[in-house]
């Protein structure tokens, strides 16, 4: 497994804990949500009811891999950011031809490894690199993929909407940078609709996105010597309509103070920590950042109720 020593040790955890705590108002950074648990508990999540996201971006991969497929060609390199559990990935690795390597790249290392263990057992042939990293920092892929090879990067799930749009314009030219002239981006984008719907799938009836979230602090009293009571917070989800996103908060139950590592931190009562925002679109507007991006898009598609799109970008170059 490559290490691209982009994945956060506990110095830097500290680093970006300390920082968001003493910001106001109170952030944590999405990506630390995602340790082993937290990532089995985001699988568990994707099954629900309430969170439609992930069965209807596979209901347009599985309709629509055909058409992909004859995009993407064969011979290409597949680079999945934040690879998770790579079901997605299995349904285009069972439509493209001659696929010539899979590169996952996960934050989470156990979760990379079941996965990869998985893919490799079903496709024996296929050249699998796993690389545990956070995708959002630039990933030199010059040594792994020649410049011959085309490559498409695989990014589901609307991992994009935890970006804000100036965020997003950027990563996104950072992947064209990445894949080159001519090379492809399969995305994942969450669209815009009623906003009880999209709560509901941010707060369960099961409690289980509550929990997801409350992994977090968890997480900082493990590996960060921090004293959290879990009880003391609540899990709270909102839209906010103006920035058209969904909103993460562990919101406190009391006026309570948290040692972290000897530094102090005060909650009045009602007071959140940010920890995950989802950003929804219209087809529109995501076209807009796409083209600002560097990408020209080939294909959109949407399912029957348009609750979710898939596109399908070219790097211009």
């Amino acid at each position: 497994m490559l290490n691209n020593n982009v994945h956060p040790d506990k110095e830097t955890f500290l680093d970006d804990v300390i920082t968001g705590l003493s910001h106001v108002p109170k952030f944590l950074a999405c990506k630390y949500l995602y340790d082993s648990y937290g990532s089995k508990l985001f699988n568990k999540i994707c099954l629900l009811d309430e969170y439609y996201l992930t069965r209807t971006e596979t209901t347009i991969l599985i309709k629509n891999r055909k058409k992909i497929s004859s995009h993407i060609g064969e011979n290409a390199a597949l680079i999945e950011y934040g690879s998770g559990s790579l079901d997605k990935t299995k349904i285009l690795l069972s439509s493209l031809e001659s696929p010539r390597t899979l590169i996952a790249i996960d934050i989470s290392q156990s979760e990379l490894k079941d996965s990869i263990d998985k893919i490799t057992s079903i496709y024996p042939k296929l050249s699998v690199i796993p690389i545990l990293g956070d995708f959002t920092q630039r990933i030199d892929l010059s040594n792994i993929i020649p410049k011959t090879i085309k490559r498409v990067v695989f990014f589901p799930g609307s991992t994009i909407g935890n970006f804000s749009h100036v965020d997003a314009t950027s990563f996104l030219k950072e992947v064209s940078l990445t894949i080159g002239k001519g090379g492809l981006l399969l995305i994942g984008v969450d669209l815009k609709k009623d906003p009880k719907r999209l709560i509901d799938a941010y707060d369960d009836n099961e409690g289980v996105t509550a929990e997801f979230n409350k992994n977090i602090i968890t997480r900082i009293n493990n590996e960060l010597s921090a004293n959290f009571l879990l009880n003391n917070f609540k899990h709270k989800a909102i839209y906010n309509e103006k920035l058209g996103r969904i909103e993460m908060h562990l919101q406190s139950l009391c006026d309570q103070s948290v040692t972290i590592s000897r530094t102090r931190f005060h909650f009045k009562l009602g007071e959140t920590i940010h920890t995950e925002s989802a950003h929804k679109y219209t087809i529109t507007e995501f076209h807009k950042i796409a083209d600002t991006s560097g990408f020209k898009t080939l294909e959109t598609w949407c399912d029957d109720e348009n609750l979710f799109s898939v596109h399908l970008l070219s790097a211009k170059g």
